[in-house]
């Protein structure tokens, strides 16, 4: 049966069992966690602001000192007494008492009796006297303390790729190290008696797999380990070794080739010999229609004695079509949401992100099946545009792809969508 392409997603992350017992979680140094998942909560160890802080070079004032009304500045004291000077790091501003100021740069501790900040274009020093020229408010350009949050609040939730903001983050709260979900480790398989290394020389008949190298760049891009194990040759035999060898040492399998209906095929009887549930044959997208997923359960992998320690965690094999351009949008599609699940990422970072954009030349659709249409993706003023990859757009023209941020959609039983239409495009540039 030809499952529509929410139904696949949906049957396939139902396989997927995310990290989240203790062995799963490991401790890194702070540089070490970026592209890592965060395992458990960071709390905020002290209030931010750590205390009432100059939002501004200027004054700090009492507001008192400077009323206004709603038609003009009304001052009671339009010169103020300077009596300190407080620069970023000072500790111990003195306290200000009526008809004083106090010089402040931004991040200068608001001096006790002070309650605004003046900004320094709105005032003119005579001196050790300022005269303030602007109406003044009770807390303008104070950060008051805990206004960003309080101690023992959680800044950084689990589920979340830390990135430079996150790392900014557990640095300011003075967390060295931080707890995070291990790598899954993804094996990847090219089965084809076609198929030559880069270093050999091609002979009639032959290609290099170069599906290898687009699967290891895609998992480590997700933040995952890639375990190339080579090339499998077209064998019932051989296919069975490769397969064992991958899920003894792995969390999801990765293989491209061997899961259409040829006589070389044998992808989908191994795995089922070898006790693996299957969830997915057949895919009603363009391209990449046979895809092949299962689960080896954590019980079947233990009864396969494949060494080792005992399994707790289940396997997810992925059988991608052969075709370079479909094995990679399988992986877009649907190997990233997966994959992402399995490392602890929250629910909501699951699944692609997509946008509104507007077709800037014709697209056409593929009858039955979703379309998805390789191309640039561009943010302008007006929102997003989708130019389609020029050249032929099959499974087998790898050379078009470069440069590709975005998937077009044509859905399944819509003939095309002209130039100047909005289509909806599956961005991924940005796949972490």
């Amino acid at each position: 049966m030809m499952l529509s392409v929410s139904e696949a997603e949906a049957r396939i992350l139902k396989l997927c069992v995310p990290f989240g017992g203790p062995e799963d979680c490991e401790p890194v140094p702070l540089l070490a966690g970026r592209g890592r998942v965060l395992a458990q909560a960071v709390l905020a160890t002290r209030d931010v602001p750590h205390w009432d802080n100059s939002a501004m070079d200027g004054y700090a004032v009492r507001s008192p000192d400077c009323q206004s009304s709603d038609t003009a500045p009304q001052l009671t004291a339009p010169q103020l007494t300077i009596i300190d000077e407080v620069p970023a790091g000072t500790d111990a501003p003195q306290e200000l008492h009526g008809g004083q100021a106090a010089r402040i740069f931004t991040g200068g501790v608001l001096p006790a009796g002070a309650d605004a900040v003046v900004m320094q274009e709105e005032t003119e020093r005579q001196g050790d006297r300022v005269i303030i020229k602007a109406a003044v408010k009770a807390g303008q350009f104070v950060r008051k303390q805990g206004d960003y949050c309080r101690a023992g609040d959680p800044i950084l939730s689990p589920g979340i790729r830390l990135g430079p903001a996150e790392l900014a983050i557990a640095a300011a709260n003075q967390t060295a190290e931080l707890p995070v979900f291990r790598q899954p480790k993804v094996a990847i398989l090219s089965t084809g008696n076609e198929l030559v290394t880069v270093e050999q020389s091609l002979k009639p008949g032959q290609i290099v797999d170069s599906n290898r190298y687009a699967l290891a760049a895609f998992v480590e891009q997700l933040g995952a380990i890639a375990v190339p194990l080579g090339i499998v040759d077209d064998s019932r035999e051989g296919v069975t070794q490769a397969v064992r060898v991958a899920i003894a040492q792995a969390d999801v399998v990765l293989s491209t080739g061997g899961v259409s209906v040829g006589d070389y095929d044998f992808v989908e009887d191994v795995l089922g010999e070898l006790g693996a549930t299957v969830a997915v044959r057949k895919v009603a997208i363009k391209p990449g229609k046979p895809l092949t997923v299962a689960q080896f359960s954590a019980e079947t992998l233990n009864g396969l004695a494949l060494g080792g320690e005992e399994r707790t965690q289940p396997v997810v094999y992925f059988g991608l079509p052969g075709n370079p351009v479909s094995a990679l949008v399988g992986c877009w599609r649907f190997v990233a949401p997966a994959l992402r699940t399995i490392a602890g990422r929250s629910p909501e970072a699951v699944r692609p992100q997509s946008v509104q954009a507007i077709a800037q030349a014709p697209l056409g659709g593929a009858g039955k099946r979703d379309n998805y249409l390789w191309g640039i993706l561009r943010c302008t003023d007006g929102g997003y545009e989708f130019q389609p990859a020029s050249g032929h757009h099959n499974s087998a023209n790898l050379i078009n792809l470069a440069g590709t941020t975005g998937l077009a959609i044509v859905p399944a039983g819509i003939a095309g969508i002209p130039a100047g239409q909005s289509v909806q495009v599956m961005v991924i540039q940005e796949l972490g």
